[in-house]
């Protein structure tokens, strides 16, 4: 019977985000949840605490929807400058 071994590598791939589609669905993903969170900041605190809450809530997804984008394409400039590296 062969043993299974742990790989670190293998596990961190399942977690890394590759193309843009991937990282849209994340985006949606944290946005319903920010939505849903706000929506209860409405409900637990009325009038303008809840809103600015709210607010803050979508505010943070958008920033880290801009970063997750950002960095996407900078890896893949980084890896288009090693492709002509190597071919040079």
């Amino acid at each position: 019977m062969r043993m299974m071994t742990f790989r670190p590598k293998r596990l961190l791939a399942l977690f890394t985000i590759r193309t843009r589609l991937e990282a849209f669905a994340i985006i949606y993903a944290l946005s319903l949840g920010a939505t849903q969170r706000g929506s209860a900041y409405l409900q637990e605190y009325p009038g303008w605490g809840g809103r600015l809450l709210f607010l803050a809530c979508c505010c943070a997804v958008m920033m880290a929807g801009a970063k997750i984008l950002d960095c996407l394409r900078l890896e893949e400039a980084a890896r288009a400058r090693q492709i002509a590296e190597g071919a040079s």
